[in-house]
């Protein structure tokens, strides 16, 4: 279990292990980016899609009835006003006014009914499809490994579980029905057309071919607009969530202005993508009204002419003309909404993409329950590659008793972060044999392995909550005695006890409002009340005052004490106390044992240490610690 945060054991987004960006994977990682318009239709899409309404089938039913008296409505209501027009004028019988008020009305209502009842419950079936679908999503990349992590922006899988669900969402909502609605009107609008007068019918559509031209130019462009914004804004959101996450790093580093013109950049982009497809959006209104006009004036013309000739009533030719400009309603609707579908089918290869990803660590078929363990760790020449033929380990063999603390020292790149990940099975060994109190990690459930293994990173991460919630976020069970006496063996009840609400206090987002001491041993007191039988540790480098450096250190003897503990050490203090200091160089193990033993052998460790504390040596104690407390070789990185 997880008791700290983002060290350097664990990375998402190209980050990077044991202090050296691993080649071969690049920004975008694994998954398809962003240039996925293209169909309006994705059969795969919509097959996967329609399994999610199988829960909504009767809602579904009744929305698909009121779409259906929706159109109905609608087709009736040209013919109405035709009827009403030739009856008046052969009558001229004005109390039949009433009669034909009342059909009007009677239409009216069944249309906003059917509208109602549609609206309604689409829109009740498009939230709980997008409800499932996001909480489908987040179960997923909870259990994705953390290579996949590794090799992807959070940015722009926030951009999936988001915007891509919330697209889908609109036409499972909307959508959907309204397309088939504006399909089903076009085709009785035709039928209606034809069955009033075949000659005006065939003139009508003459403007067809050059609405389809028109259109097929307009889709040519649309499509790379609506991919550039598509792109663009994912794009905004990989930079927005990187330069939030990084505000500490950035202000350091004085690069607040140099951000922000690259994020303008970035912003400016997104702007002239949404203009460009908004011009074209705009551009399509105009020329369909133009192809409408057109034909209406066709129809006056000619029809006015069979009037006159008294072939044609005065009614008929009114609603004919009505529905020569309904004609063109749901053309014009259908053209606008091609583009949503684009987005939902795209945004639907997304998402599917995303649940499609399967974990590269799984249980194996017969896999059991780890037994409560002893912490006995065998590497048993254990070999690790990241990408193929690159190996960052190689031929490690390392047993680490139970109850024995043992210091990883090394330069970056050394491996230090990739050795602790493979003990938690972060990472599937490619050579060798890893086991734990003889069993064989592969063989065991990854949940049994993990519950009896701390981790607590470099920079402690807390949660948004109380001081309560992240001391028992591994434990939420334990009791309120526990809870406190956690807390007590690592020196954190004092400082929480003077905080405005005690343990009821709520914690800024990473724990901002508590300084990086207290945020440590927060995530010390999170470790002990789990109880873990093995404790990896990345020690923080981060500079405290003294009182809080002498409060983290009796904290770590308390967390170490009785575990079997590796620790990524970035204190002498801590290689003084652990049983054995394991040297890396280039992914090989090439020194074991005490400081002291290490410092008379003058070998890398040795040079390790005269290479970092050359200046300080004349300061140093009689046992050759240097002034500071800081380990050699090791930095923040791991």
């Amino acid at each position: 279990m997880m008791h700290g945060g983002s060290g350097g054991m664990m990375h998402g987004g190209g980050m990077m292990h044991g202090g050296a960006m691993r080649p071969g994977l690049s920004r975008a990682g694994d998954l398809i980016d962003d240039i996925t318009y293209g169909k309006a239709y994705d059969h795969t899409v919509v097959t996967r899609l329609l399994k999610y309404l199988k829960d909504y089938k009767g809602r579904f039913a009744i929305a698909l009835i009121s779409m259906i008296v929706y159109t109905l409505t609608l087709l009736a209501m040209p013919q109405l006003v035709g009827m009403a027009i030739d009856d008046l004028t052969a009558t001229r019988d004005l109390s039949r006014l009433t009669i034909w008020l009342g059909f009007f009305i009677g239409n009216g209502l069944l249309n906003w009914g059917g509208q109602w009842l549609q609206i309604l419950y689409m829109a009740y079936i498009g939230q709980g499809v997008l409800l499932t679908l996001r909480t489908q999503m987040f179960d997923h990349l909870q259990k994705l490994s953390l290579s996949f992590y590794d090799r992807h922006e959070v940015g722009r899988l926030m951009s999936r579980v988001q915007n891509d669900v919330t697209a889908l969402q609109e036409v499972v909502s909307a959508g959907v029905l309204d397309i088939t609605a504006d399909l089903l009107s076009l085709v009785g609008i035709v039928v209606m057309l034809f069955i009033s007068n075949v000659q005006l019918a065939l003139i009508t559509m003459t403007v067809i071919p050059v609405m389809v031209g028109v259109m097929a130019i307009w889709q040519r462009y649309a499509r790379n607009a609506f991919m550039r914004v598509r792109m663009a804004i994912s794009a905004v959101n990989a930079g927005l969530q990187e330069n939030i996450s990084g505000a500490r790093v950035i202000q350091s580093l004085s690069r607040e202005d140099l951000n922000l013109q690259r994020f303008d950049d970035m912003n400016t982009a997104n702007l002239d993508a949404n203009i460009q497809a908004g011009r074209l959006t705009a551009g399509i209104q105009p020329a369909t009204e133009i192809l409408m006009g057109a034909g209406i004036m066709l129809v006056v013309i000619f029809g006015g002419m069979q009037v006159l000739d008294d072939t044609l009533t005065v009614g008929a030719l009114v609603a004919f003309v009505l529905y020569v400009q309904r004609f063109f309603d749901p053309i014009r609707r259908l053209t606008m909404q091609y583009a949503q579908l684009q987005r939902a089918m795209a945004g639907g290869q997304r998402i599917f993409e995303v649940l499609d990803t399967e974990p590269e660590i799984v249980d194996a078929p017969d896999a059991t329950e780890l037994p409560t363990i002893e912490g006995d760790i065998v590497f048993d020449h254990v070999s690790f590659e990241y990408v193929p033929d690159l190996e960052v380990l190689h031929d490690i063999n390392l047993q680490v008793r139970p109850g024995e603390t043992i210091a990883l020292v090394g330069s970056t790149g050394a491996g230090k972060s990739t050795l602790v990940s493979l003990v938690a099975r972060f990472y599937e060994i490619t050579k060798g044999k890893l086991t734990i109190d003889g069993h064989d990690i592969h063989n065991v459930t990854q949940s049994s392995l993990r519950r009896q293994i701390g981790i607590v990173l470099q920079e402690p991460f807390l949660f948004s909550g109380t001081v309560r919630e992240n001391i028992l976020y591994g434990r939420s069970d334990a009791t309120e005695e526990e809870l406190v006496q956690a807390a007590k063996a690592v020196g954190a009840n004092d400082f929480i006890q003077r905080l405005e609400e005690g343990y009821d206090t709520i914690l800024h987002e990473r724990g901002s409002n508590l300084s990086v001491g207290q945020r440590q041993l927060i995530s010390f007191a999170r470790a002990v009340l789990a109880d873990p039988r093995i404790l990896i540790l990345d020690e923080a480098t981060a500079n405290v005052d003294t009182q809080t450096e002498m409060l983290i250190q009796d904290a770590l003897r308390q967390l170490l004490k009785g575990r079997t503990s590796l620790v990524i050490a970035h204190r002498l203090s801590t290689i003084h106390d652990a049983d054995r200091v394991i040297v890396l160089e280039n992914g090989k193990i090439v020194e074991t044992g005490t400081h002291q033993e290490l410092m008379a052998k003058e070998g890398v460790y040795y040079h390790l240490y005269t290479m970092s504390y050359a200046v300080g040596e004349s300061g140093s104690s009689g046992d050759g610690a240097p002034p500071d407390n800081t380990a050699p070789g090791n930095d923040s990185s791991g």
